[in-house]
């Protein structure tokens, strides 16, 4: 079953419901759909971009940077996605290069839930990425790792947010809402960790600040004896952590065989979406011949069966304190020849002009696909607000 440490039995369970609810009530994007979602335009100009500009910038933990992004982020909610509900965490350590001085690290929160659902009973599907950048070297702007991530799940969500305004409304209006199973408990965060970076090398102390802090507050938080969940550690119903996104042509691996099944469903909808030519990183994009060449694949992993996927411990990254808690871990990080990271990993040139940005647009689109189809979206898009309800709300089956 892979690496699994500290899950309770209920929490075990809740998880094993979701994955059969995902097997057997899970609604697939149609392909009107998919060729309909969302571009992010201009959004990603590494220069003025509202989404991702701001964030090519150093952001090193306690500075002046790392505040003007959190800045970004908190007013990006606030005026684009009123409805979310908008979290820090905080906490301070030292570091190796602080002394005694502790440094602040602040982890962004932002959660959205069905309006009639307790806290303590909401399943979460969480998009994770971490947005600070390392200390040296000096001017390290860290585009891929990961300024890009976290404008991909910015325009992933804003993609999706009107989608789950008119699917609540209407689950409201039609009193389905307590009848739907956990679809009526299903919900979605993002988590913008701080510190993930090492001050000066990678050990157990020095690396993961914020991922660490979270992890073991959210572990020791409880819920109202009567929820669903017991903590907001075990409300995770998938942690989907992106991380060295943005350079052409990665190569993704599936870690776990606990979510296999959700790499698996990723995958499939990067081969739609390329079968649809969705993908302005493709060959075949925008091809005016007609004729077509093979596709690359990213997920390269999906055709492999789950007995065959044997859990990874060697990648160090902020899914580590969760996992080890228990918590269940999509992780998109990309190992271009399945040993090392890109190339610009850590050196100067991971800047916004070493990005490839169709690669960046296809991830962006890629994960609000995958938002959309955990979230039970399809009929809920523009254009089909006015559907049938027959339409716009497919039952789920009862478990």
């Amino acid at each position: 079953m892979g690496i699994v440490c500290g899950h309770s039995i209920w929490h075990r369970l809740i998880s094993l419901l979701y994955l059969v609810q995902f097997a057997l009530a899970y609604q697939q994007l149609s392909e009107e759909t998919l060729q309909n979602l969302p571009r992010p335009g201009n959004d990603f100009d590494i220069r003025n971009g509202k989404l991702l500009a701001p964030i090519l910038r150093t952001r090193i933990p306690g500075t002046p940077g790392s505040t003007a992004v959190l800045n970004h982020f908190n007013d990006f909610f606030k005026t684009t996605l009123p409805d979310w509900t908008i979290d820090f965490q905080n906490s301070t350590s030292k570091t190796p290069v602080s002394g005694n001085k502790e440094v602040p690290f602040v982890n962004f929160i932002a959660s959205r839930d069905p309006p009639w659902a307790s806290k303590g009973d909401v399943g979460r599907l969480t998009l994770v990425a971490h947005y600070d950048s390392k200390y040296t070297p000096e001017g390290f702007i860290g585009a891929i790792d990961s300024a890009a991530p976290c404008a991909m799940i910015m325009h992933a969500v804003r993609s999706i947010d009107a989608a789950l305004t008119r699917k609540w409304k209407d689950m409201e209006a039609q009193g389905d809402a307590l009848d739907a199973g956990l679809d009526a408990y299903t919900g979605i965060q993002v988590l913008f960790l701080d510190g993930e970076e090492a001050f000066q090398t990678w050990t157990n102390s020095d690396s993961l600040y914020g991922a660490r802090s979270l992890a073991e507050t959210w572990g020791e938080t409880s819920h109202s004896p009567m929820a669903i969940f017991r903590t907001p550690l075990s409300s995770i119903s998938l942690f989907m952590l992106l991380d060295l996104l943005g350079s052409k042509n990665p190569l993704i691996q599936s870690y776990f065989p606990t979510t296999h099944w959700a790499y698996q469903s990723l995958a499939d909808l990067e081969g739609r979406l390329r079968k649809l030519k969705q993908f302005k990183s493709s060959p075949n994009y925008d091809s005016e011949t007609g004729q077509t060449v093979d596709e690359p694949q990213w997920l390269a992993d999906a055709e492999k069966g789950e007995h065959l996927i044997k859990a990874w411990t060697t990648i160090q990254d902020d899914h580590i304190p969760f996992l080890r808690r228990g918590v269940d871990i999509l992780h998109i990080i990309d190992t271009p020849d399945r040993t090392g990271f890109p190339p610009v990993w850590h050196t100067l040139n991971d800047d916004g002009e070493h990005l490839d940005l169709p690669t960046v647009e296809d991830w962006s689109i890629l994960v609000t696909a995958f938002a959309a189809e955990w979230m039970e979206l399809e009929g809920y898009f523009d254009g089909d607000a006015q559907d049938t309800p027959e339409k716009m709300y497919t039952r789920k089956t009862e478990l």
